[in-house]
């Protein structure tokens, strides 16, 4: 049995829930949580006043339902157990994950698993800018782990990546993989302007019956070498759940390489169904 958090009133704003981890929530008791101090706007209230809270603190697994558009910081830092939110939620949710799963069933804010190291996040619908990217001034992004997004994401998706995988079911904003250090980013459906700006290493794969984005003058048309690990990643993809690259068999892909402004060594791969 899990602890369940109900949200009671979906006008509330501005609810930080930095820190409420299953790992956290496992040593207090049932009234300890309903009286745990949390952040919504510039007051401080107990976790109680906002959620109805009932279940088992200790069984490793946090439920919240509601529409929680405007509650931020989910899952941020969790370090193992589950979270499974029924509904939206707001910014950051999942930043700075160590380790665990968090599931969401419905759409996320700005900064989706920004700086996560470890760990498996998922989502049912759309994400804001920014997923999987690092905070401005960091010099990584996202350092490990999955992000696994079935519908659209905004721009900057995996900025300064470091390691990991993304995978976008749907379509992407602009400038995906932006000064990617390393790391897979796999984007099933339209990419913006742009893609693989600065990269210095790593690979994005594109797909889907659009025609890509005209790419930047640092990047080159390069010969098709062994496509393995497109294979491999397309079948990892699929034993997630997600759509994979190469369901029909061969299919033609481009190699670009970039970005040569910053001696990049970074490859993009189009994959063209037909």
């Amino acid at each position: 049995m899990s602890v369940v958090l109900r949200l009671l009133d979906h006008k509330v704003r501005n609810v930080e829930l930095e820190g409420l981890t299953p790992a956290s929530v496992a040593l207090q008791s049932l009234a300890d949580l309903q009286r745990r101090k949390i952040c919504c706007g510039r007051r401080s209230v107990e976790l109680g006043a906002l959620f109805d809270v009932t279940g088992k603190p200790d069984s490793g697994i946090i439920r919240m339902i509601g529409d929680l558009q405007h509650v931020h910081w989910i899952g941020a830092g969790m370090n193992g157990g589950a979270i499974v939110v029924e509904g939206n939620v707001g910014r950051h949710a999942g930043s700075g994950m160590k380790s665990g799963e968090l599931q969401i069933d419905g759409n996320t804010g700005d900064w989706l698993g920004a700086e996560m190291s470890g760990g498996r996040i998922r989502v049912s619908g759309n994400a804001g800018h920014l997923a999987g990217a690092g905070y401005r001034g960091s010099v990584r992004g996202m350092r490990g782990g999955e992000l696994l997004i079935r519908g659209d994401v905004g721009d900057e998706t995996g900025a300064i990546m470091r390691r990991g995988l993304i995978a976008v079911g749907g379509n992407c904003g602009e400038f995906v993989g932006y000064g990617m250090i390393a790391g897979s980013i796999a984007v099933h459906g339209h990419c913006g302007a742009r893609p693989g700006a600065g990269m210095k290493r790593g690979t994005i794969a594109l797909t889907g019956r659009q025609e890509p984005p005209k790419f930047l003058p640092g990047f080159a048309e390069s010969s098709p070498a062994g496509l393995t690990i497109l294979r491999l990643l397309s079948r990892h993809l699929a034993d997630l759940g997600m759509p994979q690259f190469l369901a029909s068999g061969d299919v033609p892909v481009r190699v670009i390489r970039g970005d040569r402004v910053v001696d990049g060594q970074g490859e993009i791969l189009v994959v063209r169904e037909v």
